[in-house]
This record gives structure tokens, sequence and C-alpha cells, in this order.
């Protein structure tokens, strides 16, 4: 639902902005319609609080003008609603109503009304506050859009849900380190207008086998990614999860290089490593600059596994906690015990076969 919303949000740019009335008083709504349809804009109007809701979830409006005092559902319950909506919440609302004293001001304001207007309404009044707020509403949809672009859509919604700051939570993982493999060679060897051509195909590739399986790629650095399966958001059997998606990735590379070679162009080959455990997940850097990643000794443990795949020729290296949540459902091949650098013990390592699937 919220992908929905998000492809028909109205753009206030391009065009009037869609406004919702709503009030009992029949006369009040058709010339507040009226009002508004001349100043440019598309209206539609609601005679209680409980059809409005049915039609801020059935459709998309730019801003709401609510009465408070209304049967069925008052404008307070209204508010309510809305404050606890997640993809309601940031719906500008101008409050137009009868009711006297500050304290009601103040509860409209406290439950998330961008203003207070007291009827009869001023029309001036009016359409200077629906332009002060429909202007914040383009600057929010502006950042919004800023942050999906530039993180993944689980980033974001975390940052809507909870808010920004830096530290993080323990959280029970898997991650996953992947790369090309002799990318250096290859960028050195052809023009960079193609190799960022290859990346940006690339990327597309690995983004959709890892978000179809619920990762989160949290780092791009160059030809090398890091994902996380199972934060920022739960997911159940994240190890199963990223081994598939792990699969997909070098299936989708495969058929890449079919591309590649009838270009005339050599195949490219990438390795990845995966561990699983507890790490902590959160945003690291400055109150500036920041971003969403995971930290541990699980962490670093799948970067040395991806590093080994060099070693093994193998594409896909998993470590023992990642290949006991498998079960027998993945064919794997125990390859024993690997001194890692920072590792006090030997780490059992296994080899995924990539082109077993359920």
């Amino acid at each position: 639902m919220s992908e929905m919303r998000r492809d028909l949000r109205h753009d206030l740019r391009s065009g009037p902005a869609r406004l919702l009335v709503v009030d009992d008083n029949k006369v009040n709504r058709l010339l507040l319609t009226r009002s508004l349809e001349l100043q440019g804009h598309s209206v539609a109007s609601a005679e209680n609080g409980r059809v409005a809701l049915e039609m801020l979830r059935r459709e998309v409006f730019d801003l709401l003008l609510l009465d408070m005092e209304m049967p069925e559902m008052d404008g307070f319950q209204v508010l309510e609603q809305l404050v606890n909506d997640r993809q309601l919440r940031e719906l500008p609302v101008i409050v137009t109503s009868s009711l006297e004293g500050i304290a009601n001001v103040v509860r409209c304001i406290e439950l998330g009304a961008e203003d207070y207007l007291s009827k009869p309404v001023n029309p001036v009044l009016l359409k200077a506050r629906i332009g002060a707020s429909l202007e914040k509403k383009r600057l929010r949809d502006q950042q919004t859009e800023l942050v999906r672009r530039f993180a993944t859509p689980e980033v974001a919604q975390d940052l809507q849900d909870s808010g920004f700051s830096l530290g993080g939570k323990r959280v029970h993982a898997s991650v996953m380190f992947s790369d090309i493999r002799g990318f250096t060679s290859l960028a050195e060897s052809q023009p960079p207008e193609e190799t960022i051509e290859l990346l940006n195909t690339y990327y597309a590739l690995m983004f959709d086998a890892i978000s179809s399986h619920g990762g989160v790629v949290t780092q791009m650095m160059g030809d090398g990614l890091m994902s996380v399966f199972g934060a920022p958001m739960p997911l159940p059997d994240h190890c199963d999860s990223s081994v598939q998606a792990a699969q997909e990735m070098v299936e989708l590379i495969d058929l890449f290089n079919f591309e590649r070679e009838a270009a005339g162009k050599p195949p490219i080959k990438i390795g990845i490593g995966i561990a699983s455990g507890e790490m902590v997940a959160g945003y690291a850097g400055t109150n500036e600059r920041a971003t969403y990643t995971c930290i541990g000794d699980i962490v670093n443990l799948a970067a040395r596994l991806e590093a080994h795949t060099k070693v093994t020729q193998r594409a896909i290296l998993i470590d023992q906690a990642t290949r006991l949540a498998l079960g027998e459902r993945i064919a794997v091949e125990p390859l024993g015990p690997v001194p890692f650098k920072g590792k006090a013990a030997a780490v059992e390592v296994f080899a995924v076969d990539p082109g077993q699937k359920r």
C-alpha cells in the first residue's frame, strides 16, 4: 500500500492540489468547495469524519480541511486516527471550527494539525494558510523522495517510523559481502564509460536478487556490496533467504555473461561470503553524514569468507551458523576449518552449490 501511495503522490509543482473538505453542514461544504475550486484546486468533500477517513485511505489528497463538531466521528477523532496511521500522518490538516477556547486549539495542534482557523473563516487568510501548508508539504515530499533515492526502502521506512539517531541495536541477522573477481584488471582494460555501464548493470541485477529475498544493501564500495538480511526489519529464515539470494545472484551473472560473450566481452565472476549471528545494526557517522550499517564479529567474518572465495575458487561460502540454519534444504560442501585473521580459532567453512535450489 505504501508503494502504491508513493506512486500516486500528487506533484504539487505540476498542477492544482487535491483537497478534501470535511464538514457536516452541507451549505458550508458547498460554499467552501466552490471557493477553493475558484482558486484552481481540485476539491472533494465528506459529511463526517468516518466518510473522510474512508476517502483518505482510498484516494490521495494533498491537504485536509477539517471541521470539529460532526456526528459519527468528530474532528478530534479524525486527527487521532491520522497521527497513528503511517500512510496519513504527514497529510497537512487545517482545522476550521466554531469551537472556542485555547484548549481546543492546543489539542488540535498537539494532534498534528497545521493550523486552526475559527469560523466564519476569512477567505484571504484561508488562501494564505492553504498555500503555506501546501508548500511545506511539497518540501517534505521532496525530502522523502531524496531519502528514498539514496537509501533502501527499508531504511527509509525505519527513518520514517523511528526517526534518525546515531547508534544501533542488537539483532540476529545474516550479512553478505560480494564483489566482482578481477575487477581492477577489468577496469584498467576498458574505457571508464564501459566500466560505469558495467557497474550500473551489475548493481541492477544484484539489487534485484538481494531485495527479492528480503535483503537490504547497506554499502556500495566500487564493485563490492554489503547486504544484511534481518535488519532494519526482522526477517524470518534470514539464513535461508541470504543463501537463496546468493544463488540467484550467481544465476543472473551467468545469464548476463551470455550477453557479454555475444558482444565479444570477457565474462565476469563474483564471490559471495555469508555469516549469520548477533550483530549491532544502526546509523553510524555524524549528525551531518551517516549511513545505516551493521557492526560486529559476524560482519568481519562475512567479509573474510568473501575474500576466501578467491582461494577456494567457489562462488558462495558460508559459516557454520548459516549452514546449521539451512538444514538439508540446500546442497553444501564442507571445506574444513580455515584460520582467518582476527579469529582466535579456525572457522568451519562451507561452499554452497550455486545451482541447487528447492
